[in-house]
């Protein structure tokens, strides 16, 4: 019943998608001759030509998106992934248009009509997209178009699929139960789903079922390959979450190779134009602030040269991205010392600390000169703060999580330090802070980090 409803709103979205994909051709004529957007040479075409090109535009568009396979569900599937399988599909689409109409010369064709279309059918297959998917999750929310589910393994991995379906409710899925290996566990309830038989009663649970979660630990595996061979002759839709899952520390993502899938457990989110963004991003900011505030840091080094025999500025190096080392600028705010860096933070009334040294850390604006290091490329404006190597050879042996910050060029501010983890407080949290960051980096994540680091202020009770 479940799947006939299933295929019935694949159907529905189909036709829908060629209504959108006529208007989207019909306004994209109405757009490049009646509406004057750009200037007509050779007069007006006949209307009924581009209404005939129809047909074809129809044909060719039903085939790309079928074989895109862009009606398929996608319950926990994303708008951008959908967003780039539906351009694509679009983009191949227009240019084999393009060449239909090379081969044919009955009528010369406005190639502005093309991209009005090609662009139209971006925007209106998005937004419909997104739309139609929205309403279907609302639906599921009220308890509409469910698909059950048995999820084969009890352990934490199961678990942890478990209580992820029950947060996403949008989804539609709804957990029958749970199959273990261990008669003992039978009855026992976890994340309010219970354990309701073993791995060999999958056949009798198997015909009320639309998915399958295979979640076994390592030492279960040997038992998967029953189970999926037994899956194979049914209909159920598998879904087999590995049990290295059990170890993600960071940003993981399974991606084919070959027809293989790879899974990459601790992988940076700067890859590709990320890093590019990221880069052009940082360097104009660091101008910027520079630009700014340069009269104030002239005023500051002034000051530290006058009270306190030294240079202006303190080099010191620090771990950046991948664990390579460089020299981070500061301005001092200490006596020279020469008894060598090996205090891991700064005591509260340190002798050392010069005057105007203590109202710059207590304000934070000894940092200042990082910006430099930003021109360089050695810092980013927003990410992890950068420590000493020698501190985090001390810290990695207490913290085995705290290297993964290290996937990010070290920043002036952070996530943890907006949210008060900084100066002497718990290095957990700050390295649970680090990497929430790097896991869900956006520039739109670094704005607001900018913009909170600016209304919240520089003045820290823990900076001293």
């Amino acid at each position: 019943m479940l799947k006939r409803h299933s295929q019935f709103l694949q159907s529905l979205l189909f036709l829908f998608d060629l209504a959108v994909i006529c208007a989207c051709w019909l306004l994209a004529y109405y757009l490049r001759f009646l509406e004057g957007l750009a200037p007509i040479d050779k007069g007006i075409p006949p209307f009924e030509i581009y209404l005939w090109l129809l047909i074809p535009i129809l044909v060719v568009w039903g085939i790309s998106f079928r074989t895109f396979n862009l009606y398929r569900p996608r319950r926990m599937g994303s708008h951008l992934a959908e967003f780039l399988d539906i351009a694509k599909a679009n983009t191949l689409s227009v240019l084999v248009l393009v060449a239909f109409t090379a081969f044919h010369r009955q009528f010369e064709y406005s190639r502005l009509v093309f991209l009005y279309f090609w662009v139209l059918n971006l925007v209106a297959l998005g937004f419909s997209r997104m739309a139609f998917r929205e309403g279907l999750r609302f639906m599921r929310k009220q308890g509409f178009n469910q698909r059950h589910a048995l999820v084969i393994g009890a352990g934490k991995l199961g678990q942890r699929v478990t209580r992820l379906i029950a947060i996403h409710s949008e989804f539609g899925i709804k957990i029958q139960g749970f199959l273990t290996r261990h008669p003992n566990k039978l009855g026992q309830t976890y994340e309010g789903i219970r354990v309701s038989g073993l791995y060999s009663d999958i056949e009798k649970y198997a015909p009320a079922l639309d998915i399958v979660f295979v979640c076994l630990p390592p030492d279960e595996e040997q038992g998967a390959e029953k189970i999926l061979q037994f899956l194979a002759t049914t209909t159920i839709e598998v879904k087999v979450i590995p049990s290295i899952y059990e170890f993600i520390t960071l940003r993981a993502e399974a991606e084919m190779f070959e027809g293989l899938p790879v899974i990459t457990l601790q992988g940076s989110p700067l890859y590709g134009w990320n890093v590019v963004v990221k880069a052009i991003t940082d360097f104009i900011g660091a101008a910027v602030a520079l630009t700014l505030t340069a009269p104030l840091m002239l005023v500051i080094a002034l000051a530290v040269k006058l009270t306190s025999p030294g240079p202006i500025f303190y080099r010191q190096e620090r771990m950046g991205v991948d664990g390579k080392p460089f020299m981070m600028l500061k301005f001092r705010t200490m006596l020279v010392d020469q008894r060598g860096d090996t205090v891991l933070l700064t005591p509260k009334n340190d002798p050392r600390v010069t005057s105007i040294g203590r109202f710059l850390r207590k304000t934070s604006l000894d940092e200042l000169p990082q910006f430099f290091n930003v021109i360089k490329g050695e810092m980013s404006i927003v990410g992890p703060r950068p420590e000493r190597s020698w501190v985090v050879e001390e810290v990695r042996k207490q913290i085995p999580l705290y290297m993964l910050k290290h996937k990010m060029k070290a920043g002036i501010t952070g996530w943890a330090q907006v949210n008060g983890w900084r100066g002497n407080t718990s290095l957990d949290k700050r390295v649970e802070h680090d990497l929430y960051y790097i896991e869900h980096w956006s520039v739109w994540f670094d704005l607001k980090i900018m913009c909170l680091t600016l209304w919240r202020g520089f003045i820290h009770k823990h900076a001293y």
